[in-house]
């Protein structure tokens, strides 16, 4: 795949909406916390009428956790706010309420702006895509494995669940910068069981049922935004030496161009490229910068909610043509000796 060419000037001009605001930080943490408080009190009651009725204001109250978790991703990637301390704790608190730890998670997201599509590192951060060669390559056994990760109901439903309950209270990343953040990890998941503990003898059974709610199906809304934004079918990957960091982040990000209702509810997150391009730059000034920078869209592959669902049946990376296929297009490809 060619690289993209753009002038440095352009890309440098992505550097000023970098700049923190405090009064946005403020009003969207009161704007996120509070109807996400106001619905947990409400689900909570609501137990006593229906668990269906729960069920409904938890699909709201995911996606005011959602809002709340692109709070803490900015102040992992130290932005949001302009002061350290401050950001750790507001990042931090919010990692309270989304059970995914922050210090933790913030360096292994770390990980994947700097790697983002390098084949090399598929492991850590990111969704676990085989190249269409490495797929031929397993046995029958590894290829129904495969089938049964890469199927609609592991990948969007079970997959989410596990990855925020159970995946991020394991410290599985091997590397040396992680050691620290080890024992982070197994603090902050003294701190949950201590915390949850206490509110569950508190409030009962009731409570792990409303928060339970609202952390499954904000799993599943927040792994959907991170497959759309990086398994679109003219994505980027490449191996190290081949690989471009710009690229990859405009070309091997999607500008996911949903209503504006649901882009305020996932905190702007939609506009992947240009927060991959910057990372420093707050939720909150990512509409200002793709108003001002209309130019970078040529560049990306821009999807609305309905073109997106087409996305679920990509399942390999051909290297060939240098695109994500379908396993009909990769049993095609196969019978004409393509792969």
């Amino acid at each position: 795949m060619e690289q993209i060419r753009i002038n440095n000037s352009l890309i440098k001009n992505f550097s000023k909406y970098t700049k923190t605001d405090r009064k946005k930080a403020t009003i969207q943490i009161i704007n996120s916390f509070g109807p996400f408080l106001l619905l947990w009190v409400l689900m909570y009651l609501s137990l006593d009428v229906s668990y269906w009725l729960t069920f409904g204001l938890g699909i709201v109250n995911s996606f005011f956790l959602v809002r709340i978790f692109i709070i803490q991703h900015d102040c992992g990637h130290r932005s949001f706010l302009s002061s350290n301390k401050a950001r750790d704790i507001v990042g931090y608190v919010c990692s309270i309420f989304s059970t995914i730890p922050y210090h933790y998670w913030s360096k292994s997201h770390h990980i994947h702006h700097a790697h983002n599509g390098q084949l090399e590192m598929r492991d850590i951060g990111d969704i676990d895509t085989l190249t269409a060669r490495e797929y031929r390559s397993l046995s029958k056994f590894g290829k129904l494995k495969y089938r049964l990760y890469r199927s609609l109901l592991v990948m969007f439903i079970l997959g989410p669940i596990y990855y925020v309950l159970i995946h991020n209270r394991l410290p599985l990343i091997k590397m040396e910068v992680f050691k620290k953040e080890k024992r982070r990890l197994w603090v902050n998941n003294f701190v949950l069981l201590a915390l949850f503990g206490g509110l569950g003898y508190l409030l009962g059974a009731k409570f792990f049922i409303t928060h339970a709610t609202i952390v499954c199906l904000f799993s599943v809304i927040a792994i959907w935004f991170f497959y759309v934004q990086h398994q679109h079918e003219d994505a980027y990957k490449q191996w190290k030496n081949n690989w471009d960091y710009l690229t990859a982040a405009i070309k091997g990000s999607t500008y996911y161009k949903v209503p504006p209702l649901f882009n305020w509810l996932t905190g702007n997150i939609g506009i992947h490229h240009i927060h991959h391009l910057n990372p420093a730059i707050p939720n909150y000034n990512l509409q200002q910068a793709l108003a001002e920078n209309i130019w970078i869209n040529q560049y990306v592959t821009i999807l609305t909610f309905w073109q997106s669902l087409k996305l679920a049946g990509n399942k390999l990376w051909d290297e060939s043509q240098q695109k994500m296929i379908t396993f009909g297009e990769y049993n095609k490809r196969l019978k004409l000796g393509l792969i």
